[in-house]
């Protein structure tokens, strides 16, 4: 084979893979994480690109101290983050499987 071959070869194997990781996080877009503290008193919905998309606050949490609801909706965010890397990782290592990337590449992406 020759070096232009290869060539060929490897750009045609990258813009599959930008194709995938592009499909990818488009799906990502879509995709929601549920989480929640306080034994369900704060939820929060965010999606596999870390956009907020609901938070709700049990009504009888309002009555509580300020500083324990700050820690109870940071705790559910920080989850529903840990949640979203997650499948971010999920999908991104999908997107790149079967492209034949030496192990360590799939997840550059």
């Amino acid at each position: 084979m020759n070096i232009q071959a290869l060539m060929q070869q490897a750009q045609t194997m990258q813009k599959k893979v930008e194709a995938n990781v592009e499909n990818a996080k488009k799906e990502l877009a879509n995709k929601e994480v549920q989480a929640e503290s306080g034994s369900g008193l704060v939820k929060v919905t965010m999606t596999g690109r870390h956009v907020v998309k609901r938070l709700s606050i049990d009504p009888s949490l309002l009555e509580d101290e300020p500083d324990m609801i700050e820690d109870l909706i940071a705790a559910a965010i920080n989850d529903a983050v840990r949640q979203a890397d997650e499948l971010y990782e999920e999908t991104m290592a999908g997107a790149t499987s079967g492209m034949g990337l030496p192990p360590g590449m799939q997840g550059l992406f």
